[in-house]
């Protein structure tokens, strides 16, 4: 399958400005052949923490949502993208609720007094409809940690054109357990929408490719580029294999990344170096309840 990957600036709360970069990447990606475009995380509202919990309307977000459904249906092609989502009220464990749940709710409606914004991907097929929602669960920096709360819910896997797949978000990827997370429900591709600044280039050319190798499948990692709000970000883009090997990379500009992906290279690293049917974690788990001086 060819994968498109879409790094580019976007205009923080400049919704029509996002959205025609968004078309203009899915038609050139449908026309070269790809079958899915991802986009970097939050792209769709501009990557502002902070600006988007005061001024982003919720009430807004499910036009938005259908507007990215109607291009992945004209353009012919899947689509992820990331934006903001309430999440659903959340009660202590005292009081009988169940954890927090991590699939939006369209956003309609302010969140409730008790709740706040998860950072979301979704994950449309050409036909517009959404075959997977994630919700990020590693949030980074203060003004995340200030504009946002995290999920609990691990990564989901679905069937996409014949390649298991799955999502995390930007911060998510850099913990090694959220990978082998999707990879041990049978992931073949992780799509990671991100954010990701300036100065942490050991990310993309080293993690990325470090995490998929150890859970032995294609990773995909979007990112902004230039200036947005008080960040700037590094680009950097990159598609790795399950062999850890660089299938595409973009540098700091603007940059339509294009990657074949499939399942037989996934299945080659698996039964070449067995890690995922190997692990122990039973015997993990136990180190790590071990009193660390024995």
């Amino acid at each position: 399958m060819l994968l498109a990957v879409l790094q580019a600036n976007a205009k923080v709360l400049d919704v029509e400005a996002n959205l025609r970069t968004i078309e203009d990447a899915a038609q050139r990606a449908s026309q070269a052949g790809a079958a899915l475009l991802l986009t970097p995380e939050l792209f769709p509202v501009g990557y502002a923490p902070l600006r988007l919990h005061t001024q982003l309307d919720p009430a807004t977000l499910p036009g938005i949502r259908e507007r990215l459904a109607d291009i992945a249906r004209r353009r012919g092609i899947g689509l992820v993208y990331s934006l903001p989502a309430v999440a659903p009220q959340q009660l202590t464990p005292q009081q009988g609720v169940a954890p927090r749940q991590t699939t939006h709710d369209g956003g309609a409606g302010p969140a409730p007094a008790d709740s706040g914004w998860h950072i979301t991907a979704t994950l449309l097929d050409a036909n517009g409809t959404e075959l997977l929602n994630y919700a990020k669960v590693h949030l980074f920096g203060a003004e995340e940690h200030k504009a946002f709360v995290g999920a609990q819910a691990p990564p989901a896997v679905v069937d996409f054109n014949g390649i298991r797949t799955s999502m995390l978000i930007c911060y998510d990827v850099e913990f090694p357990e959220a990978v082998r997370a999707a990879a041990t429900r049978g992931a073949e591709l992780l799509l990671v929408p991100t954010a990701l600044s300036a100065g942490f280039d050991n990310v993309p050319q080293v993690l990325i490719r470090a995490r998929a190798l150890e859970s032995q499948l294609n990773v995909a990692y979007a990112n902004h580029s230039g200036h947005e709000d008080i960040y700037n970000f590094l680009g950097g883009s990159v598609v790795a294999g399950p062999d850890g090997s660089l299938l595409a990379a973009a540098g700091e500009s603007d940059a339509l990344l294009f990657a074949e992906v499939g399942t037989e290279t996934v299945r080659a690293a698996r039964n070449e170096v067995p890690y995922l049917r190997e692990r122990q974690p039973e015997l993990y788990a136990a180190w790590d309840h071990r009193d660390p001086g024995t």
